[in-house]
């Protein structure tokens, strides 16, 4: 394993620490006027999806988990798994959808993900920033309903719920982003 520091922390970067894998979502560099330096950070546990804050003095070295990302094609569900296909070898796999996590609420027969590995065990997936679903349910909008900015509640085919303007009908295609689960825009 690659030993880095705390200095060179990235958003995005996987460690291996005594009590698991993480993954740094946010940090910050600290220098207080009194004391050394330290970097406060906010770790995705991999394999739990827990997030917890906790503080590195600056220069601490760490390990950089090495974690290698294959493009799979996601083909259908079989009970709790997720199969997906290798776009380069063809092999097939199966994936606990507690492994996946929220990124189930955004797959479709057909998509691509990456799917990440860490010593031949898959740790998660990660999928585009935005991604294009069909309205599997939601009420008609009323006529002469059209306060600025009203919301209602409408079922995507993947069985997620997201708020969408009043004028989105069954049927219709919309674009959401997968980070926050918001509707962007109609397509």
């Amino acid at each position: 394993m690659p030993a880095i520091t705390t200095n060179d922390l990235k958003t995005g970067i996987t460690l291996e620490l005594d009590n698991g894998l993480f993954q740094v979502v946010e940090f910050q560099h600290v220098k207080p006027g009194k004391g050394g330096a330290f970097v406060r950070t906010k770790l995705r546990n991999v394999r739990t999806g827990n997030v917890f804050d906790r503080t590195f003095n600056a220069g601490v070295k760490v390990e950089q988990a090495i974690i290698n990302r294959d493009d799979m094609q996601f083909l259908y569900r079989d009970g709790d798994d997720y199969v997906f296909m290798n776009t380069q070898s063809y092999e097939q796999m199966h994936v606990p959808s507690a492994t996946l996590g929220e990124v189930t609420d955004y797959l479709v027969e057909g998509m691509t993900a990456q799917i990440g590995f860490h010593n031949g065990e898959i740790i998660g997936a990660e999928i585009p920033a935005s991604v294009e679903l069909t309205v599997a349910d939601t009420e008609p909008g009323l006529q002469g309903d059209r306060v600025s900015g009203a919301r209602k509640p409408a079922t995507l085919e993947t069985g997620k719920i997201v708020q969408v303007p009043l004028f989105v009908e069954i049927g219709d295609r919309v674009k959401v982003d997968t980070r926050s689960g918001d509707y962007i825009t109609r397509v």
